[in-house]
């Protein structure tokens, strides 16, 4: 959020193809810095194994494997999951939405953005001080609930003020569940199979945020994508309760101790 909250701010101060421009220079800049390191590995690319289909069958196996033996772990972590794939869906339409439903300019949209960053550096900031006087089921609970009401005040927005209000609270909760479930999913998925299981499961939120912002824009089409925003957002606060209830459940304490 912090690139997309400087974007902004420049486009504000100076004008988009200004922006565009230093934006490109800074990508050259990097890209001559990447230059410059040193590159001391010494890989046996030839032992390394080759990438084929049974090996994508057998880390699907290995997987499936994983989430029998581990039902509260993986439903937690896919639940997770869900919401991303939802804000996606919703932030892929955010520029349509917020500028034809709502009728923002592109000088405020730019604001918006802006101040959406800062609410997640502000989130950043506070949960580096505090972190260890939050709980893992705390910054898991209090994120996914405030940053679900985030979006249905999105959602609701009629003003730039309003949708401003929605994008400050996403933006600055979103941090806490991002810290929460990463931490949770560290402490909970055996290190030798992390790799596996992140890769599969990416694989399937990659498919899924595909199909479901294809079905926003259907339904966008055929109803209106005011409506279509809504019910996601409800969809989401509903199913966000639902989420906080299992992430609290008693005999499950074992699984959020920091074993930091």
């Amino acid at each position: 959020m912090i690139g997309p909250a400087i974007g902004g701010s420049l486009i504000l101060l100076l004008d988009l193809q200004t922006t565009l421009w230093i934006n490109g220079g800074f990508f050259i800049l990097a890209a001559l810095l990447l230059m410059k390191i040193a590159d001391k590995e010494n890989l046996d690319l030839k032992s390394a194994p080759k990438l084929t289909l049974k090996q994508v069958i057998d880390d699907f196996g290995v997987v499936k494997h994983f989430m029998k033996q581990n039902l509260y772990v993986s439903a937690i972590y896919l639940g997770f999951i869900f919401v991303m794939v939802a804000t996606f869906a919703m932030d892929a339409q955010e520029i349509v939405f917020t500028q034809q439903v709502i009728g923002l300019s592109e000088t405020e949209y730019s604001l918006l953005i802006s101040i959406t960053g800062i609410g997640s550096v502000a989130g950043g900031v506070i949960l580096s001080f505090l972190s260890n006087n939050f709980s893992l089921r705390f910054m898991i609970s209090i994120g996914i609930l405030l940053s679900s009401i985030g979006y249905v005040i999105y959602a609701l927005s009629w003003s730039f003020i309003s949708i401003t209000v929605g994008f400050v609270v996403l933006g600055f909760f979103l941090v806490f569940l991002n810290a929460g479930i990463t931490t949770f999913y560290q402490n909970n998925v055996q290190l030798d199979l992390m790799g596996r299981v992140t890769s599969i499961i990416q694989l399937v939120q990659s498919a899924a945020q595909v199909l479901l912002v294809l079905v926003v824009g259907f339904l966008g089409d055929i109803l209106s994508l005011r409506i279509t925003i809504i019910g996601l957002s409800l969809s989401m606060l509903i199913l966000s309760f639902i989420f906080v209830y299992f992430v609290n459940e008693t005999k499950y304490n074992y699984l959020y101790k920091d074993t930091a």
